[in-house]
């Protein structure tokens, strides 16, 4: 297939998320001082943060919650697991998460690599992304990667969010490129895959976890080198 374009998601994809949120969690745990407050297992505390993000994140994606509910209501109800029912304390913490959380700088394995890779093979590249956009753009600011992305597509400027087709033509129009032409690079099976799939774009399911897939990509790789054998 004759790509040109190239549209990759950011978070847990090319930006380990992973990594970078339970730094910032580990940082706003210790300054205000959570073990004090009977929350004595960070640990055990980040693996509830992290259900709660998951969970919320995907009713947002559904379109159940506001984005603001999502970003102080995933702190509350991990506090709320350890019998902590500080609401000012939750949202507090959750304005100085989106503070700290952009200017963390973990990528994956091989990230700039492959993007100097992909640059050098002139393709146009690209980020589809649900994060929010101030954020986002922080992010890849701050781990030096913007230089090699044409366009960020939001789900805020696209008033839509993956997987649905609304972000994928609003893409499309931004960076006039052809779907034909085009792949959607991700590593969420609902968002990146079954939404590039129902749009018709091909996929590449980047599986760094190593899950068997429930979806069915174009291709799917468990290292971003792997992308050299496509591309």
């Amino acid at each position: 297939m004759n790509y040109k374009d190239l549209f990759f998601d950011l978070d847990h994809t090319i930006w380990d998320f992973e990594l970078n949120s339970k730094e910032t969690i580990q940082e706003l745990y210790d300054t205000h001082n959570l073990a004090a407050l009977g929350i004595t297992d960070f640990d055990a505390y980040f693996t509830v943060y992290s259900g709660h993000n998951h969970r919320l994140w995907d009713r947002y994606t559904k379109g159940f919650i506001k984005q603001e509910e999502l970003r102080w209501k995933r702190i509350y109800l991990s506090l709320l697991d350890f019998k902590v029912a500080n609401e000012k304390l939750a949202k507090e913490m959750s304005v100085q998460y989106l503070d700290i959380l952009p200017f963390k700088k973990n990528l994956f394995p091989y990230t700039i690599e492959i993007l100097n890779y992909l640059k050098d093979k002139e393709y146009k590249m690209h980020l589809i992304t649900n994060g929010f956009e101030t954020v986002q753009l922080h992010k890849i600011k701050n781990s030096k990667i913007d230089h090699f992305f044409t366009e960020v597509i939001t789900s805020e400027a696209s008033n839509s969010l993956k997987p649905h087709a609304g972000i994928f033509e609003y893409a499309l129009q931004t960076t006039k490129a052809v779907l034909e032409n085009s792949i959607m690079i991700g590593d969420n099976e609902a968002a990146d895959i079954q939404g590039g799939i129902n749009f018709g774009m091909d996929t590449i399911f980047v599986n760094h976890l190593q899950v068997t897939p429930s979806v069915k990509a174009t291709y799917t790789i468990t290292h971003l080198k792997e992308l050299e054998a496509i591309l």
